[in-house]
């Protein structure tokens, strides 16, 4: 017999949409079409200027927590209207102990409208604030949670190991986004990681057709913010190599962020600029036409100083579905989705090889055409949402069974260390 579905769960997120999250619409819309109602809760409002068009097929409400300019005076209303709504709230508040303020009134308004609206399952994204909202949220209204680690959340030099201990424990499942990130929660944690699972974030791949390589121009693209760990600095300078040895190409970088001027400047100072642009964020459809269209998807990630990386880069994935051989580097997750032949894999921080890689398939058309259908092929097996999506449906049910919240749950003291 299986398991009993929740039919209304609740997605925490920090902000919706986010043009950067492409999956969390993808998931949420999968959900929907499988029948499952979902409302979403934004602990902050939007902040950016372009949005995907996929938004449009989800029918979930969006609730917006408030976060900025919140005084004591509607701190503790929220608080006392949990406690009337919510039998045994001022125990629950014992799972409080040592939180950020903002995250019990988040997690005291989430509560109040879990048990209004009947919701029956919470499921966050990203084990910051929007997890430490829902884990209280969590304890508050009697209903469990499950969330999804991805990767300056598990890497990141402010992650703290406690806080993140006490998420895994109180979960009834966490997951995370590689086999990478599933090892080394298990490695850190040891018994409190018991209840991580791997899934893939999924792509709607109707929205992403296959088109093939064979012909296309000496063009490479590259999608994502202008940060360090996105490692564009060393994509410019393997351009450098690129047009010392004459090679034709065309480089752009799609995106915004702060590391916007000092790879402008970086772009003048090896006269780059007839070769490499930075033409700024694009709505999703035309980043899924450039993307198509170029014969190189470059992802050249490092880590970080401070230990942020990316986890397994869905615009790596985004590429391989739509026909676009790639290059990206050995930095957590990515090996294991650029395997088999299904993508090129050079050190990091190594703009000599990257240009090597890129001057392969850049010059090279059958290798073009082969990678890239292998990759088509891969993204296929394990990175349809559809499939993606009911797994973390199976996720849920399998947490319901057990009893819900507050049920298998290891004590602090017997899963330390």
């Amino acid at each position: 017999m299986q398991p009993e579905m929740p039919s209304r769960i609740g997605y925490v997120v920090k902000r919706y949409p986010r043009y950067s999250e492409t999956f969390v619409v993808a998931e949420i819309a999968s959900h929907e079409a499988a029948g499952l109602e979902v409302e979403v809760f934004s602990i902050m409002p939007p902040n950016d200027t372009h949005f995907q068009e996929a938004i449009a097929r989800v029918r979930a409400p969006v609730q917006y927590i408030p976060y900025h300019g919140v005084k004591a005076a509607d701190f503790w209303a929220a608080l006392d209207a949990a406690a009337a709504a919510l039998p045994g709230f001022w125990k629950a508040m014992e799972a409080a102990q040592g939180e950020d303020a903002h995250a019990v009134y988040q997690g005291a308004l989430i509560a109040c409208a879990v048990r209004e609206r009947g919701i029956e399952h919470l499921h966050a994204h990203f084990a910051t604030a929007a997890t430490s909202a829902a884990r209280l949220a969590s304890h508050f209204a009697k209903v469990p949670y499950t969330f999804t680690a991805h990767a300056k959340d598990v890497f990141h030099d402010t992650v703290h190991p406690d806080d993140f201990r006490r998420k895994l424990c109180d979960a009834g499942a966490t997951v995370t986004v590689s086999d990478f990130n599933c090892d080394y929660l298990k490695r850190t944690y040891g018994g409190a990681a018991a209840r991580v699972k791997r899934v893939y974030n999924g792509l709607d791949l109707e929205l992403f057709p296959h088109a093939s390589p064979a012909e296309r121009a000496p063009w490479i693209v590259t999608v994502g913010r202008l940060v360090e760990k996105k490692g564009f600095a060393d994509l410019v300078e393997a351009c450098a190599l690129l047009k010392s040895r004459g090679a034709p190409f065309r480089c752009d970088i799609i995106g915004t962020g702060p590391l916007e001027p000092a790879l402008a400047a970086l772009i003048l100072e090896r006269q780059l600029q007839d070769h490499v642009h930075l033409v700024g964020p694009r709505p999703r459809s035309e980043v899924v036409a450039l993307v198509r269209g170029a014969a190189v998807f470059a992802a050249p990630c490092v880590v970080a100083a401070d230990g942020d990386r990316d986890g397994l880069p869905t615009v790596l994935v985004e590429a391989m579905a739509l026909g676009t051989p790639c290059v990206s580097t050995d930095v957590t997750g990515i090996p294991e989705l650029l395997a088999d032949d299904c993508g090129i894999v050079v050190p990091q921080h190594d703009p000599t090889n990257l240009a090597a890689a890129l001057e392969r398939l850049l010059s090279d058309s059958a290798l073009r055409v082969r990678l890239a259908t292998r990759a088509r092929q891969r993204v296929e097996a394990d990175f349809d949402i559809r499939c993606t999506a009911a797994r973390l449906r199976t996720i849920f049910s399998a947490v319901r069974a057990r009893g819900g919240a507050g049920t298998a749950r290891p004590s602090l003291a017997r899963v330390a260390g």
